[in-house]
């Protein structure tokens, strides 16, 4: 199967990490394509940022998209992935729903680690969105710009396995999700540091990717996530209004 790993930040040293990772998760057989966005912020880090990544993400989906069985959100706010789920007819995973989702599968009071003090709301207002707000111990913020640029990660690390170590010892947590797609090969560098399994959100969805691909479930033909036809619009991009004509109706 190919797999189109879409990274909404502009920054392809952040690509090269995700798609790394995807690699080394893939069953044999699965090709990576992995892409980067042209516009938009470095690493995205607010609602604004988040909202302009959504437009890019669709294009990007649009222009790289033929030939493709599945599709990996490599932003770990999901971003587009219920438009792209609607416009698409291939399984479109979101790195962050993906690892929440493994992380119910393997264990019970999830921790989250993410970077940043400013975007742990984002984070929060995800996981409720997937109705699994319940199922979490605890959260942890980790200010630290190291992980965003290549170079030595001991540091990064150190500060990682406190954070996921606090929430065991501190909150019960009994699995632990690394939020953001720079945190990919993160749990490889740390789980024998951290005494409860460590998950993120590539590896996740490369797995649930295959997964929705094997089983071929069809694509909804009623409701919200039914395609959305040859609608009228304006001032699109080409690659999307391409897409959109490849549609029936």
């Amino acid at each position: 199967m190919r797999l189109l790993l879409i990274n909404g930040n502009t920054t392809q040293f952040v690509t090269d990490a995700a798609a790394r990772e995807a690699r080394l998760a893939a069953a044999d057989g699965t090709e990576v394509v992995a892409v980067t966005g042209r516009s938009g912020a470095r690493i995205i880090g607010t609602r604004f940022e988040n909202a302009l990544a959504q437009h890019e993400m669709i294009a990007l989906a649009a222009a790289h998209g033929e030939g493709i069985d599945a599709v990996l959100i490599a932003v770990s706010y999901d971003t587009a992935l219920p438009a792209l789920r609607e416009l698409l007819s291939v399984p479109v995973v979101g790195m962050t729903e993906a690892a929440l989702l493994t992380a119910h599968l393997a264990g019970g009071r999830i921790g989250m680690v993410s970077l940043g003090r400013r975007v742990q709301p984002l984070y929060r207002e995800l996981a409720a969105a997937y109705g699994l707000d319940r199922r979490i111990a605890g959260w942890r913020t980790v200010e630290s710009t190291k992980a965003f640029a290549p170079g030595d990660t001991a540091e990064l690390d150190g500060l990682l396995a406190g954070a996921c170590n606090e929430l065991v010892e501190q909150e019960l947590a009994e699995v632990v999700v690394l939020l953001g797609a720079v945190m990919a090969g993160a749990p490889r560098r740390l789980q024998a540091r951290v005494p409860v399994p460590l998950v993120e959100g590539i590896a996740s969805g490369v797995g649930q990717a295959e997964l929705l691909v094997r089983l071929g479930l069809p694509k909804p033909g009623a409701g919200s996530y039914a395609l959305p036809g040859r609608r009228e619009l304006a001032g699109v991009e080409p690659a999307i209004l391409a897409l959109l004509r490849r549609q029936p109706g």
